[in-house]
C-alpha cells in the first residue's frame, strides 16, 4: 500500500527504528557476557564458555567474560595466547597444567585500563626458545601467582617485561621464571614498582632482573636471583630494594650476595 507518510517523517521512523535495533544488540552482548567462563581442552570457541560447554582457548573466552569476572580453567590443555584489556582473573587450579604456548610471539599482554586488576594463577607459560616474552605489562595492576614463565629466548627474550606507560603494579608471588634470556625487565615510562615475593629467578642467560630508567624499581622479599652472568642490573636512577631473606648472585661465578638493601 501506497504510504502518505511524508518523507521527513519516514526519515525519523527509521531513524528510531535502527536506534532501537541498536540499543537492543548492544543490551544483546552485555548480557552475553558472565562473570564466570571456562575453558577446556577439548572446548570449542564457538561455544558460550560455560561449565557444560566450555571454550578452547583464553583468547576466545576473555571477549565472554566480563568486565571483573574470571575465566576457569577444566581440566590440562594449552590455552594460547592472551590480550588482556580489561580487569579479569585466569586462573588454574586443582584442574592439571594449564599451558599457553607462544613461540616467536608474546604468552600473556596487559594493556587494562589505569586502576585494572588483571590476576593470572596456576599458568604454565612456556617460550619453547623462540618466545619473545612471557607476559608482558603496559597498563594495569598485575598479580601473577603460582606460575612457571620459562623459555622465553628470542627476542627480548623476556620472562616477565614491564614495559608501563601509565601508573601500574606488577607483583610475582610463590612463582618460577627460568630460562629466559632476561628474567624479570621492568623499563616503564610511568611509576609501576616490580615486587617479587617467594620467587625463583634462575638459569637466565644475560641478567636475571634488568632495570632501566627513572621509574624501575625492584622490591623482594623471600626471592632466588641466582644461575646466570649478572643477578641484577638496576643502576641509578633505577632502584632495587631488599626485604627479609634473599639470595642473589651468580651460580657460575660461585658467588651468592644477601643484601639488606642494594639501594
Amino acid at each position: 500500500m501506497f504510504s502518505m507518510e511524508p518523507p521527513m517523517s519516514r526519515l525519523k521512523s527509521c531513524l528510531r527504528v535502527l536506534t532501537w535495533a541498536i540499543a537492543l544488540s548492544a543490551a544483546g552482548a552485555a548480557h552475553a557476557q558472565a562473570t564466570r567462563t571456562w575453558v577446556s581442552g577439548v572446548g570449542d570457541d564457538a561455544n558460550p564458555c560455560s561449565r557444560t560447554a566450555p571454550c578452547k582457548t583464553f583468547a576466545g573466552a576473555i571477549s565472554k567474560t566480563a568486565t571483573g569476572g574470571q575465566i576457569s580453567t577444566l581440566d590440562p590443555g594449552g590455552y594460547g595466547s592472551v590480550t588482556i584489556t580489561k580487569a579479569i582473573s585466569i586462573v588454574s587450579e586443582g584442574s592439571g597444567e594449564a599451558g599457553i604456548l607462544s613461540s616467536f610471539t608474546n604468552g600473556v599482554v596487559v594493556n587494562a585500563p589505569t586502576g585494572s586488576m588483571v590476576y593470572l594463577r596456576g599458568l604454565q607459560i612456556e617460550g619453547a626458545g623462540s618466545g619473545l616474552a612471557g607476559v608482558v605489562v603496559i597498563s594495569g595492576d598485575v598479580h601473577i601467582e603460582n606460575t612457571s614463565i620459562r623459555n622465553f629466548r628470542g627476542n627480548p627474550g623476556v620472562g616477565i617485561d614491564n614495559r608501563a606507560t601509565a601508573r601500574s603494579r606488577v607483583f610475582v608471588s610463590n612463582s618460577s621464571i627460568l630460562g629466559n634470556l632476561i628474567g624479570v625487565r621492568s623499563n616503564p615510562t610511568a611509576v609501576s614498582p616490580v615486587f617479587l615475593w617467594d620467587t625463583l629467578v634462575d638459569r637466565y642467560e644475560q641478567t636475571g632482573l634488568l632495570g632501566t630508567g627513572s621509574f624501575a624499581a625492584f622490591h623482594l622479599n623471600q626471592a632466588t636471583v641466582m644461575g646466570g652472568p649478572v643477578g641484577i642490573s638496576a643502576p641509578a636512577p633505577a632502584k632495587t630494594y631488599t626485604y627479609g631473606n634473599n639470595v642473589i648472585g651468580s651460580l657460575e661465578a660461585g658467588t651468592v650476595l644477601n643484601p639488606v638493601a642494594l639501594q
